[in-house]
């Protein structure tokens, strides 16, 4: 399953996105309001990249995003209904993650049977919450000190996004 917009392609986890993947995962900037720490070496992206690689096999939903032949990032659906996304730094305010978004959300509609999708956010996370926004997701709720990274509490906005009704 490949999808292709003006600027990216959208496609599967491949062996050889390991050093773009680690690029961005161990980029502190990029990871600020991720669940995880930066990774400290390519085993541990390499651990999350065999797991994309397995999970692909089975749902192809979570979305390696391509850009002029590397890995800068990844959106999609990737446990449950939840859907989330990662883009390295040197391409944010570009509209890449909303228009890899506007591709895999009617893919993900046709290819699960989700009632809805979820996303979790750190309400710090202007830009993250404001994709969320424009891309239809309605805030449904807030936690406290949902995520603690090194010894740092995070909290956590949480959204959803009904599937669209079909007339007929």
């Amino acid at each position: 399953m490949i999808l292709k917009t003006k600027r990216l392609i959208l496609r599967g986890p491949q062996p050889d996105d390991l050093n773009d993947m680690f690029d961005v995962y161990s980029n502190p900037e990029a990871m600020r309001y991720w669940s995880t720490a930066p990774h400290e070496s390519p085993a541990t992206t390499q651990d999350l990249l065999d797991r994309r690689i397995a999970a692909w096999a089975s749902a192809p939903i979570n979305f390696q995003i391509e850009m002029n032949g590397h890995y800068i990032g990844n959106a999609g659906n990737f446990a449950g209904d939840e859907i989330g996304f990662m883009l390295n730094p040197h391409y944010w305010r570009q509209g890449i993650l909303t228009e890899a978004m506007t591709a895999i959300i009617p893919h993900l509609w046709d290819a699960t049977d989700h009632t809805q999708l979820t996303a979790d956010a750190d309400p710090n996370n202007a830009a993250s919450c404001g994709l969320l926004h424009s891309l239809g997701f309605k805030e449904t709720h807030r936690a406290k000190n949902t995520f603690c990274i090194n010894g740092v509490w995070s909290d956590s906005v949480y959204f959803a996004l009904p599937r669209p009704t079909t007339s007929g």
